[in-house]
């Protein structure tokens, strides 16, 4: 029995692996790259929320806790003030981990058992990354721009209705991206969050009929997912998605993380999207079996 947390820039996720399945057991919206630009450093508010999640999960099961996005932009000073300050309150080491093994094994966990060529796109707070797999990834492009850049740049997306437009959002993300030049039929969603959102949200789905993944349930063609996303901007009541949420903060993102969706779905030329709640530890369980 273990634990596997995933600290991001914005979403943190505990997965338990049993020896046989991984499940999501906690998950929880804690801004750390958006109260980080306050100031230029950790709120500690917002890492004695990430002590307290740790805290209240089982003492007796191991826990490894991995770090994303905002952690790598820490200062040697500021990283080892967080670091030895988490360990003397948790007992854990945090393992800072870099964007290329970040991407490489969410993708690996999230298109093991594809059995065809796919894109998988990791989506976070403060960085995207965007890898070609078959069997193996054969190209990645990273970036560091994620969500709450663009919702910085455009706040009304995080309203009950947004006033700007779905095409001016993609226009500036395509600006900053890097993209990769391989095409994939599969579009696959990690490491934010999106089956959630598509169970969720309103959006259309069906049963995934590409292939066989527990962890890969639902997918959608493009078109359809394009155009729910503008209905999504225009017309679905945000306020309403957040009144039922136990987590509202999360949901403010989301129309910026459709806009990155949409974006590369079309790069690659994506017939289908498949959205998963997939995360490192699925990829540290697959490369591990």
């Amino acid at each position: 029995m273990k634990y596997y947390i995933e600290v991001g820039s914005t979403v943190t996720k505990c997965d338990k692996w049993d020896g046989k399945n991984l499940t999501r057991v906690k998950e929880t919206t804690i801004l750390f790259k958006k109260n980080y630009q306050v100031n230029n450093s950790l709120n500690y508010d917002d890492v004695n929320k990430l002590i307290d999640f740790i805290n209240c999960l089982d003492k007796d099961i191991p826990k490894f806790i991995y770090g994303t996005s905002i952690f790598r932009k820490l200062s040697k000073e500021d990283y080892d003030k967080f670091f030895n300050y988490l360990k003397e309150k948790t007992g854990l080491e945090f393992n800072l981990i870099s964007q290329e093994d970040e991407g490489k094994l969410t993708a690996l966990g999230a298109s093991h058992n594809a059995g065809q060529k796919v894109c998988v796109m990791i989506g976070g707070g403060g960085s995207t990354e965007i890898l070609v797999c078959d069997n193996e990834v054969i190209e990645a492009a990273n970036s560091n721009i994620g969500v709450i850049d663009v919702l910085n740049k455009f706040p009304d997306l995080g309203n009950d209705i947004a006033t700007t437009d779905l095409d001016v959002v993609i226009k500036f993300i395509k600006e900053k991206i890097n993209l990769p030049k391989n095409k994939a039929d599969i579009l696959v969603l990690a490491g934010g969050g999106h089956e959630k959102f598509a169970r969720l949200s309103g959006i259309s789905y069906t049963d995934n009929t590409l292939y066989k993944d527990v962890f890969s349930p639902i997918m959608m063609d493009t078109e359809t997912r394009r155009k729910d996303t503008i209905k999504y901007f225009k017309e679905i009541s945000l306020d309403n998605i957040k009144a039922q949420s136990d987590d509202p903060d999360w949901w403010n993102a989301t129309r910026a993380m459709c806009a990155f969706v949409l974006l590369i779905a079309d790069e690659i030329g994506a017939k289908y999207i498949v959205p998963t709640d997939i995360a490192i530890a699925h990829g540290i369980i697959a490369t591990n079996k």
